[in-house]
């Protein structure tokens, strides 16, 4: 379900929210924690960097680079892994009138584009109901968040998907 720019990126946030927690914890008045602290900061900084980097596709701070928010999940979806595959949908049904089912090199791009439009909940959830075909009160169960929160994803989908087709 998550490409491996979503799981990059939600490792390094969960890491930096432990080291910032761990940072806490910190006795300021012990000069050998202090040296620790030295350290948290340094790797908190670190990983705010990657995380930009990550998020946005250009390296912090620089104004050349590639100016596409989510360059790195665009690359991932153009390999539309995570779409379901028809076509042994057909043979199951035994289609007399069977055709070779295939996206274009453009509409791999444009379908890519539209995914990485999405949050990371609209696409979770968004595939799981129109790709999936699952009910809503499921995808609320699996994810753990409410079934009109699932409604909400989708529709945000739903709107994103026709202004970029229309």
């Amino acid at each position: 379900m998550l490409s491996w720019a979503d799981k990059l990126i939600q490792e390094y946030t969960e890491g930096k929210q432990a080291l910032k927690k761990r940072a806490d914890q910190v006795d300021r008045t012990n000069p050998l924690e202090m040296k620790d602290l030295e350290q948290f900061n340094s790797m908190i900084d670190s990983m705010t960097y990657s995380l930009d980097w990550m998020t946005t596709g250009r390296q912090p701070g620089m104004f050349r680079g590639v100016d596409e928010k989510s360059v790195y999940q665009k690359r991932s979806y153009e390999n539309i892994d995570l779409i379901p595959d028809i076509e042994m949908q057909l043979r199951e049904e035994n289609d007399i009138n069977k055709k070779h089912l295939f996206m274009t090199r453009e509409e791999k791009m444009i379908m890519a584009d539209i995914l990485a439009s999405f949050s990371l909940r609209e696409r979770q959830c968004y595939i799981l109901h129109e790709g999936q075909k699952m009910s809503m009160s499921k995808i609320a169960d699996e994810l753990e968040i409410t079934k009109r929160s699932v409604q909400q994803y989708v529709e945000r989908a739903r709107k994103k998907v026709a202004e970029k087709v229309s």
